[in-house]
């Protein structure tokens, strides 16, 4: 991608939080319920926390139970990147932003339509820009 962004893990850490670090870069994980985006019911673009890039709107976002921000779908399909994911004992699908590659959350093939898509993120790997 022409726009891509490349940093060092050193770099990384002197820009994002501990706890961003820790979810965008290592990929991990926040506890359900606990972000706070799982919620927001604001219009507006939902973008990467480490980049900026513009990843869902929030008219694609809905309530899936699980205590996490999800979405049917990215705002266009080149935002995100996905790749299998083997960890923890299970097979799914991880959602990376295209542009840094940081860890965004994961899909899953049980959410409603159009997409049948459950993009499940973490918030702390989201900011959001309220519509004006």
């Amino acid at each position: 991608m022409a726009d891509s962004i490349e940093k060092s893990e050193d770099q990384w850490k002197d820009i994002l939080t501990k706890d961003q670090f820790i979810v965008l870069r290592q990929k991990g994980t926040e506890a359900p319920f606990t972000g706070k985006y799982y919620a927001n019911k604001e219009k507006g673009i939902y973008l990467c926390a480490a980049c900026g890039q513009q990843l869902f709107s929030s008219d694609a976002k809905y309530d899936s139970g699980t205590g996490w921000p999800s979405f049917f779908k990215p705002i266009t399909e080149d935002k995100v990147s996905l790749k299998e994911d083997h960890s923890h004992f299970m097979e799914r699908t991880e959602v990376v932003c295209s542009r840094c590659g940081s860890h965004l959350g994961h899909v899953f093939d049980d959410g409603p339509e159009p997409t049948g898509k459950r993009y499940c993120m973490n918030s702390i790997s989201l900011d959001f820009k309220k519509e004006e």
